[in-house]
């Protein structure tokens, strides 16, 4: 099993919260945040790189100033969110290095695509606390996890040499001729099968789906054991994250690394709206959340838990 080295564990320090938990706002969504300013494709096509990277930062200054950490794309967000001064001096920053969207073989297997020139010394020289990766995967297809394995190893060597914090994250997804029920089924298996995948390769902090059963977040934690996770919201209604975290938080999770289940219906082109939303709706949702981990922490630290172990837990 891979362990932090001492600066990758002073950055997986800084991504938590005073409690030992990952609490981090993920905006690096592209494509995905087009989707939701607009409706058309035309229109999302129309919204520059500039006006997405305005949505993220008042997403930094609204969410992420109230966490412990910002994960945001290098192409949006930075470098003006450390130039203008809108993260705050004890907020961390991640640095996403996977590229919007994935190119598909003929098989149907989706392939993963890094951000170009995006490397563990820019993701430094960007002033991040450290980088994440996602890629896909199908931990019942061998064939299909080749091509993203590759990918990931890279990352995750280049992030070793330079000594520096690597979150890896992956995602699983349905073949266009699979049944529906049979792959919600399938769930579960795939997650703790994505978990074991990313770990053999050496990822040291995994950012991941809901696994989908309590069961199965006990199963990934068993298999993770000194590596921390963090369950991924995946877009779905508040409530329904809610009740995924306490599971998640429950049976081992590390923490939350949440996007658009708290801002998805808060931003707008017009940023009044966005700025209002963010504070009347978004905000609240992570006071919830927050809520919801740091009962977990008391009820660790009522049961004799220890503040390193509780960074595990």
């Amino acid at each position: 099993m891979s362990r932090l080295t001492t600066a990758e564990r002073r950055g997986y320090q800084q991504i938590c919260g005073n409690d030992g938990a990952m609490m981090v706002i993920a905006c690096d969504q592209r494509g995905g945040m087009r989707s939701l300013l607009a409706k058309e494709p035309q229109a999302q096509a129309a919204i520059s790189d500039k006006t997405l990277g305005d949505t993220k930062a008042d997403i930094a200054r609204f969410l992420a100033s109230k966490a412990s950490c910002v994960l945001v794309d290098p192409i949006c967000a930075v470098p003006a969110l450390v130039d203008e001064r809108i993260i705050q001096r004890d907020t961390a920053l991640l640095i996403g290095l996977d590229a919007s969207g994935w190119d598909t073989s003929p098989e149907g297997y989706r392939l993963s695509k890094l951000v170009p020139g995006i490397t563990a010394r820019r993701v430094r020289e960007l002033g991040a606390t450290g980088g994440k990766i996602m890629v896909y995967l199908r931990s019942d297809r061998d064939k299909a996890n080749a091509h993203n394995i590759q990918v990931l190893r890279q990352c995750i060597d280049d992030f070793a040499r330079e000594d520096l914090l690597l979150v890896v994250e992956f995602l699983t997804y349905k073949f266009d001729d699979e049944d529906d029920g049979a792959y919600k089924a399938l769930i579960p298996s795939l997650i703790v099968g994505g978990s074991k995948i990313c770990l053999d390769c050496g990822s040291k902090v995994l950012k991941i789906p809901y696994p989908g059963t309590p069961g199965a977040c006990a199963e990934v934690t068993k298999l993770a054991g000194d590596v921390p996770w963090a369950v991924l919201s995946a877009g779905v209604d508040h409530s329904t994250f809610l009740g995924q975290v306490e599971d998640a938080m429950r049976n081992g999770a590390s923490g939350v690394i949440a996007g658009r289940s708290l801002w998805k219906d808060c931003i707008s082109l017009d940023r009044s709206i966005t700025r209002e939303r963010l504070e009347s709706v978004a905000v609240p949702r992570l006071r919830e959340i927050q809520a919801v981990i740091a009962a977990h922490f008391k009820n660790a630290t009522s049961q004799g838990i220890s503040q390193d172990q509780k960074e595990h837990a």
